[in-house]
Parts: C-alpha cells; structure tokens; sequence
C-alpha cells in the first residue's frame, strides 16, 4: 500500500475515536467561520454609511442618543443651519414605527421586523440621496401626493410587495411607486414617504427627528460639526458617520474578539482529541510501525506518515465545520427574516483562509508528539510488541 493511501486511510481505523476528534475540531471552525461571516457582512454594511453622496452629520435634539423616533426638534433649525459655513446642504427627517402593516401581503408580516414593527421616514423627495438613496427602482414619491411610498429591499422582499402594490399604514393605503437598496441594513429595512404626509400621519406637524447634514467638498467634517454645535449649545449635538461607523465596528471588533475565545476554547478540546486519537493509532500499531521500519521505511518517513493522519483528520474537520457554517447561517436568514434584513453575510476568501489555517496548525500540533514517539521506536522492540 502507497505511503499516500495509508495516510488517508489509517486515521479511520478507529471510526468512534476519529469522529470525536473530527467533532471537537469542526465546532472551533464553525464558530470561526459563522461568526467570521456575520461580522464580516456588518462591518460592510457600515461602510455604506460613508458612501459618497450621503450626508456627513447627523443633527438630534441636545441630549439625544439619536436613536429616538418622533419629533423632537423643530423643522425651522433645517434651514437656519444651512447659515452654518461648511455647510453645503441639509434636510429634516421624521422617523416613525408602524405596528399594523397590512395590504396585499403573503404570510410575512411587521411582526418579522420585531415588536417594534417597520420603520417608515419622512423625507422630502429630492433629499433623499442625502440618506443614502441614489436610484430608486420606479419612481420616487411625490411631496405633493399624500399616497405614495418606497419601500426598501428587505422589508419589500419580506412583505412580498412590489412597484404598484398597495400597503396600508396607520389606517391610510399607500401606492408603493418605488423600491431601493443602500446597503445600509437599517435603511433598507424600512418605508418613505413624504415628510409632510409622515408629520400630519404622527401629529408631528412642524417636527422632525433628526437633521441631516451634507458639507461642502473642502470643508473639514468635523469642524462643521463642532461649528454646528458652538452655534446651538444647548439645543443641538451632532455626531459623524465616520463616528458612528467606528463605534459599531468596535463593537464588531468586540464580538470578533470573542468568537476568537470561544474558538480557542473549542480548538484546544478538539487539540487534545487529535492527540489521544493519534497516540492510540501509534500504540495500536506498534508492530505495523516496527514492520514499516524492517522493510526501509526511515524515522523521517514514519514521522511524515503519522503527521500527515493527524492532518487529513483536521482538514476533514475543517470541511465539515466550514458547511455546517456556512448552511447554518443561510438557513438562520431564510427563517427569520427580521435577521436577514441585518445580516448580509460575508464570503471573503480571508474567513476561509483563516480557519483552514488554523485546523491544518492544530493538525501539525496535534500530530507532533505521536509523530516523534512512532518514529522513535526500535524496530525489534516494535517487532516483539503484542
């Protein structure tokens, strides 16, 4: 038998053992390889938010985390803020949630996006790029018509709407005259309509939630902020994308860290079962080896040949680890469309890199000490073993 076939098929002798060693393994590459994926596809998702043509500051009442939905500040600081040097353009929106989502629908309904159910924005027609809407899929609506809506990619996929359909919401049908896609999750998870129709909808007349700000091409963006800001001291804070672009890919880098850990955790376990699935190999067969050894085969080889087990072990660990992952997370975004409307996950070769990398290490390691002990045996001894 070829040196090669008795590396591929000497590590299943033992099918229970090998399977347990397999097992522990592909739980570390799973966890690496999913979470890899998630927080991949998120920090992309960030990145939209810098995106050319969008605005640069975002503008809430002082003492506002932002987040808030409903009027809070009043829509006249939309255009005294244009008075603000560096300042190129600026537009109000209102946020608002709809709960009661109905219409021409599929089984999908707001519930899929949460108890808090689908976020609908009101924005004036021509500032939409400043949200990051570029090109609209239809048309847009019209700030003249109280009856019309874009829906983003996600919660139109979810709701199973397109271009002509009708929703209802907060009791009033809309015809939906266009879709869109940012890349942004949140973005794309919502409705817009015309501000005006948003405010008199929530009795929100007069208000808007926060104020988007676009600068000019040479101003610098965090001095207009700050401008904006010394301007309205105790009314207005602001905060920048780049801002909150890096906070959320901290906190990426956060979860990042602890999949790592855990993965450590998994890979250590699964280390200790390629050891002890190895170790037993060599004892098994002592008098294999001894045989290999009075034939020719040298210390290198044998050493090869035990290394070489432990890996194919690892690599087949790697494989089952990076499916299970990859049909895991596919699986969780169909299910639950509140998820998928988040998450889109990465496929950069890097995720992949990184796992096979460390399951062929924990191979070599895991292999290293049955390897040196099967290559150190005398051959007579090994001869005479029972």
């Amino acid at each position: 038998m070829s040196f090669l076939s008795l590396v591929v098929k000497n590590p299943f002798r033992n099918k229970t053992r090998s399977s347990l060693a397999i097992v522990g393994i592909a739980i570390g590459i799973m966890v690496i390889v999913a979470l890899g994926m998630v927080t991949g596809g998120l920090k992309n998702s960030t990145q939209s938010t810098l995106k050319a043509g969008a605005a640069e500051i975002t503008v809430v009442q002082a003492g506002s985390n932002g987040f808030g939905q409903g009027g809070t500040l009043n829509d006249t600081f939309v255009s005294d803020l244009l008075n603000i040097s560096g300042v190129k353009d600026t537009t109000g929106i209102l946020r608002a949630s709809n709960t009661s989502t109905s219409g021409q629908l599929s089984n999908s309904s707001s519930e899929s996006f949460g108890p808090g159910g689908i976020s609908v924005t009101g924005i004036d027609t021509g500032k939409l790029s400043l949200i990051g809407v570029d090109s609209v899929n239809g048309t847009v609506f019209s700030n003249d018509s109280a009856d019309q809506v874009i829906l983003g990619k996600t919660v139109a996929e979810s709701l199973n709407q397109t271009v002509g359909d009708t929703i209802n919401l907060y009791g009033k049908d809309f015809t939906i005259t266009g879709t869109y896609e940012t890349g942004n999750f949140i973005t794309d998870a919502g409705i817009m309509m015309p501000l005006s129709t948003l405010q008199n909808l929530t009795s929100n007349e007069g208000k808007v939630s926060n104020i988007l700000v676009k600068v000019t091409d040479n101003a610098n963006v965090t001095t207009v902020s700050k401008s904006i800001e010394d301007a309205y001291p105790n009314e207005l804070t602001t905060t920048t994308a780049e801002a909150t672009a890096s906070r959320i890919n901290q906190g990426l880098s956060f979860i990042d860290t602890a999949s790592w850990a855990i993965s450590l955790l998994a890979i250590f376990i699964g280390a200790v079962g390629v050891i002890n699935t190895m170790i037993m190999s060599v004892y098994e067969r002592t008098r294999e080896i001894g045989v290999l050894k009075a034939v020719g085969w040298t210390d290198r080889r044998i050493l090869g040949m035990i290394l070489g087990e432990s890996v194919v072990l690892t690599l087949i660990a790697f494989v089952v680890g990076t499916v299970i992952a990859v049909v895991g997370v596919e699986l969780l975004l169909t299910v639950s469309p509140s998820v998928g409307g988040i998450i889109n996950p990465s496929f950069a070769p890097d995720i992949f890199l990184r796992a096979f990398v460390v399951a062929f290490l924990v191979g070599v390691i895991g292999g290293l000490y049955p390897a040196y002990r099967a290559s150190r045996l005398s051959p007579t001894e090994a001869l005479r073993y029972e």
